[in-house]
């Protein structure tokens, strides 16, 4: 029997979405949890095993020690943001079971496993990348020595084992879906503009787009697209749509969902018959072909990343997409009754005043039902960390505000955080609170019977949104005092 293995995404701050498939590791302006789904595959490799996804489950840090004294060997799934705490939480459930071994996954100990090593004597070792397999091999008492992709001390000194060659054969991994089933509680995971409850999942790895910015093709996934057979995908399907009757709708949260037209209609053919709601990842660059044979067979929203609406700002992160094009595609959409979650980031290289001024109105024109606004956050491994931190734009500030929210920390001539933080709470004040915005959130909720969540959901908002203002108001504030003291 290999050792008995607890797989975690750690508790952190309150709604806090932060580990094994978030992209943006933060607290939501609305509550919201992604799937662990990177964990579920050596969940489902190791007999005896179990994935305690904590944050929707609301399990907190004392509750999951007591949880880690029943077990061997603990994988931890840690993020930037999360990283201070999710260290304290090993070194709490090594003093409290002094006989676990521990290894931390994700991407800051994949960009710097010196320091996850140095800052954290509870760990074991680390994984970098792509860590299933070795944790498995781990779990089943393969000898460090021997594990490819892994980084440990010995003799006090830090051992690099060779890297694990990427994970080719995707239709051998287990089902993510079989291990929600085992473990999680589906009803616990929602997603604003997705249907409750819904099922996130993969079928593909890696994403050959070069957008600066994005941390999982630069931490964990790389850039070589592998994909599961389409038979594979429809079979899981399949599966879960008999085991979860309730569930609404299912996600696919590739990197790149869409980006091989005869692969996504040939998939799109295999999973019609089963008459499944469902939604995806989509780039601008999709054809209305393939957006039509999509529609055709059963989906209904796209999380689109269009980023930014200004010409410059999109060849700066190398996004390998146009204004033109994004307009045309959100027509497309349109015409074909898609519904569109638009994703837009301020603070990306190059942002000036009016480059953010030129998203929200771009944003606007493309009229989408839901929006995200991010914070630029430059992420140790992607090329914008290098390109920040080269230049001197990386202020002291943190990511978050001690709460997990996101905080603006790059700084371009011009352009001060607080104006970037203003700009993100009013970018969203522009858009939905335009009537033709306000009326179609409204009346979507009344016609999915979701007014309750609705309503908790915009209570949210506003109070995050208040707590914006006064952080930005604190930080004019301080910024005026020198000045004044100097006209004194």
């Amino acid at each position: 029997m290999p050792l008995k293995t607890l797989f975690l995404n750690p508790p952190s701050f309150e709604n806090f979405d932060g580990g094994a498939s978030s992209r943006w590791p933060a607290t939501r302006e609305i509550e919201s949890y992604w799937y662990p789904v990177w964990l579920t595959y050596p969940a489902g490799l190791l007999e005896g095993s179990r994935l305690l996804d904590a944050p929707p489950h609301h399990v907190s840090a004392q509750q999951t020690i007591e949880i880690c004294k029943e077990y061997e060997f603990l994988v931890l799934f840690t993020s930037t943001v999360g990283w201070v705490p999710d260290q304290r939480l090993a070194e709490a459930i090594k003093a409290a079971n002094p006989s676990i071994r521990i290894a931390f996954v994700g991407p800051p100990v994949t960009t710097d496993p010196e320091r996850a090593l140095n800052e954290c004597p509870a760990l074991d070792f680390i994984c970098r990348r792509e860590f299933e397999f070795s944790v498995v091999e781990y779990a089943q008492a393969k000898p460090l020595d021997e594990i490819l992709g892994i980084s440990y001390k010995k003799d006090g000194q830090i051992v690099h084992n060779p890297d694990r060659p990427q994970n080719e054969n995707l239709d051998a991994m287990p089902w993510a879906t079989k291990i929600y089933k085992r473990d999680l509680d589906v009803t616990r995971y929602n997603v604003p503009f997705l249907l409750h409850p819904y099922i996130a999942l993969y079928t593909t790895r890696g994403c050959p787009a070069q957008c600066t910015y994005c941390l999982w093709p630069e931490t964990l996934s790389g850039h070589a697209w592998r994909k599961r057979s389409t038979d594979d995908v429809a079979a899981e399907m399949k599966w879960a749509k008999e085991n979860f009757p309730d569930v609404k709708e299912f996600f696919f949260d590739d990197d790149t969902f869409n980006i091989q037209k005869a692969r996504t209609v040939e998939l799109c053919q295999k999973i019609q018959p089963l008459g499944l709601t469902w939604s995806c990842t989509s780039r601008v660059t999709t054809d209305y072909e393939t957006l039509k044979a999509m529609r055709e067979a059963g989906c209904r929203l796209l999380i689109v990343g269009f980023e930014s609406g200004d010409p410059q700002i999109l060849k700066n992160i190398k996004k390998g997409a146009t204004v033109e094009r994004a307009r045309q595609f959100a027509k497309d959409c349109h015409d074909l009754g898609l519904t569109i979650h638009a994703d837009f980031i301020l603070g990306l290289p190059g942002e000036t005043r009016e480059s953010i001024r030129n998203t929200i109105n771009f944003a606007k024109t493309l009229d989408c039902e839901t929006i995200q606004v991010s914070i630029a956050h430059a992420y140790p491994g992607t090329e914008f960390y290098e390109y920040a931190a080269k230049n001197g734009f990386i202020t002291n500030a943190k990511m978050e505000d001690g709460g997990g929210h996101q905080m603006a920390h790059i700084e371009y001539p011009g352009l001060p955080t607080d104006y970037v933080m203003e700009m993100v709470h009013r970018f969203y004040d522009e858009y939905y609170f335009r009537p033709k915005a306000a009326f179609r959130v409204i009346w979507k909720a009344i016609v999915n019977r979701d007014v309750p969540r609705l309503y908790q959901e915009a209570k949210s908002f506003l109070k995050l949104r208040a707590e914006r203002n006064k952080m930005v108001k604190k930080a004019r504030s301080k910024q005026a005092q020198p000045s004044e003291a100097a006209g004194d």
